[in-house]
């Protein structure tokens, strides 16, 4: 059994639809972001860092891994699954990977934090950061124009990707351009694993969303 501590966030169901794409048995505990429980000292304990997601693996000496990349090897690891054990397939996935961690997630969060959160954004800020989402969006086409998924298969590059993409709209990215991102999302969208992780903990409504996103960037 694994512990997931997380929250209705796209980080948060990256793990959510990997535990479910792998079939694995999982207990959810909700964080409150907006009443601050992920800096309270139990949680500390678990992820030093303060942000959702992270796991305890009860089935293996309560192993507790945080950082939702971490994680995603770590899964994909453990069940031999979603992150090939070749080489060159399997740099070929974290490659991508780290795309999503080290590029879209930064710049697609700021984006979100700056168009839909702050009332007296910069507008060149907000420019900034949904400029280069986009051109991180045209790369990921561009890829995916070429296979059905970003390293070839199915990977944790694909799920690492999803729940940003799936929220492109919130940082004000329009996708109608990016038409195999548009067949991408409609592969992953048939997948009932990608269906069920993406309302854990909660399927938040746009309003509430708003508010606990309001709630994290005064924070």
């Amino acid at each position: 059994m694994i512990t997931l501590y997380t929250s209705a966030t796209p980080n948060g169901r990256k793990i959510s639809v990997a535990l479910e794409e792998l079939n694995l048995d999982y207990d959810v505990k909700d964080i409150d972001l907006a009443q601050n429980t992920q800096k309270e000292d139990w949680y500390l304990k678990i992820n030093p860092n303060g942000k959702i997601p992270a796991i305890i693996d009860h089935d293996a000496n309560d192993i507790t891994i945080f950082e939702s990349g971490a994680i995603l090897i770590y899964l994909a690891e453990k069940t031999g699954r979603l992150l090939p054990a070749d080489t060159v397939k399997r740099f070929n996935v974290l490659q991508w990977l780290f795309l999503q961690v080290g590029g879209v997630g930064p710049m697609q969060g700021q984006a979100n934090v700056f168009y839909r959160y702050m009332d007296n954004a910069i507008p060149e800020a907000t420019s900034r950061y949904q400029n280069e989402t986009n051109r991180l969006y045209a790369l990921l086409d561009q890829q995916l124009s070429q296979q059905d998924y970003l390293a070839g298969d199915l990977s944790i590059a694909d799920i690492a990707h999803y729940p940003w993409i799936k929220l492109a709209d919130w940082a004000g990215i329009n996708i109608d351009k990016y038409d195999a991102i548009k067949a991408w999302l409609a592969r992953l969208d048939a997948r009932n694993s990608f269906v069920k992780g993406m309302k854990v903990p909660e399927d938040i409504s746009d309003a509430d969303l708003l508010n606990l996103g309001k709630t994290i960037a005064v924070k």
